[in-house]
């Protein structure tokens, strides 16, 4: 059986969970930058499962179900929410299936409704609505907890708490925050404040997500582990954000003085050597709940689970530079050996 979402965090294990799944298959051409609504789900649903198993075979313990943006309010803006339920149930159940069959834990998604306003009361209840759907789906399909992501107001994802607990059937959840360039919420919370509110809610798991990389992030983070007691979540973008443009929707092209969100953020992409630095600030600080949100690749996850201590089945293909026939071991009998002095200098410029 496998072991759930508490019980790892009660025995301080570390629980690795890859996203990205909205920027990933934009860069593979399934889904509308802009609209960013994951279409992909029942447009090709083959392609869906083939990446949770890539993300898991990176070293995911998580499957999270692609309902992120799928809701009522992003359906409606596109024209197809009609197809909401056909949508969240199909994505769930990929999620399950995936989870099922590789031993991890599947999490429902709810997210930023983009139809909350703070000043509108009106709206507090048209974002229950979505959440108490989206929830129900997910416990029907068999979530073994509830993730709430990319709040910007600390309103929205007490709504989000409150919508767990009522419809959620006694899931854990975990609520996180995407970051605004002034680093806090829209309605005027530090993210330590704001976690600590959730976490004294009964929010099992609090913390950030998205929006800005992992050096921002992991500034944030110090506070927020200062604030809260119980355990934290950090899910940053690979991009290199500074905390003079703290976002990935804030940085900007130096040839163009153009923002490079969202069509030219490769630019700013982190090494993977950058990546690796995130996993230690997180076992630094005391992150359990961790991962790549938006411009994750398993490539990234790879390295990032190797940090944290693992050896996921991507592994036998990490880099071993050791085999490379210029830049290899050259007492290695089975490298070939020819004119290497001369290939040496003109790879390497000298």
């Amino acid at each position: 059986m496998t072991k759930g979402l508490l019980q790892r965090i009660k025995d301080k294990e570390y629980v690795l969970v890859a996203e990205g799944y909205l920027f990933e298959f934009e860069r593979r051409g399934y889904l509308q930058a802009g609209a960013f609504v994951p279409e992909v789900v029942v447009e090709h649903p083959d392609l869906v499962e083939n990446l949770h198993r890539e993300f898991v075979h990176a070293g995911s313990d998580v499957v999270e179900a692609f309902t992120y943006y799928g809701h009522r309010e992003k359906l409606r803006v596109i024209g197809r929410e009609n197809e909401l339920e056909k949508l969240n149930r199909t994505a769930l159940k990929l999620a399950k299936k995936v989870a099922t069959e590789t031993g991890t834990l599947m999490a429902g998604n709810i997210c930023n409704t983009t139809a909350y306003d703070p000043r509108d009361p009106k709206t507090n209840e048209i974002a229950m609505g979505m959440f108490k759907e989206q929830i129900e789906w997910a416990c029907e399909e068999g979530a073994d907890y509830i993730v709430g992501e990319t709040y910007t107001d600390l309103g929205e994802a007490k709504l989000a708490v409150e919508a767990v607990k009522k419809y959620g059937k006694g899931l854990p959840c975990v609520i996180t925050f995407a970051q605004l360039a002034p680093l806090k919420t829209r309605d005027g919370f530090t993210y330590a404040e704001a976690c600590r509110t959730l976490e004294d809610m009964g929010c099992d798991v609090v913390g950030l997500n998205c929006s800005s990389g992992p050096e921002v992030m992991s500034h944030l983070m110090r506070d927020v582990r200062r604030a809260c007691k119980g355990p934290i979540a950090a899910l940053p973008v690979p991009y290199r954000c500074t905390m003079e443009y703290p976002q990935m929707q804030t940085l900007i092209l130096p040839e163009s003085g153009q923002k490079a969100f969202p069509n030219n953020l490769d630019y700013f992409l982190c090494s993977t050597d950058q990546i690796a630095k995130f996993g230690e600030d997180c076992k630094e600080i005391g992150i359990q709940y961790c991962g790549i949100c938006c411009g994750n690749c398993s490539r990234f996850f790879r390295r990032f689970a190797e940090t944290m201590g693992r050896t996921p089945p991507a592994s036998r293909y990490s880099s071993d530079m050791s085999k490379h026939y210029i830049f290899g071991d050259q007492k290695n009998p089975l490298l070939h050996k020819c004119n290497l002095d001369t290939l040496r200098t003109m790879y390497r410029g000298n």
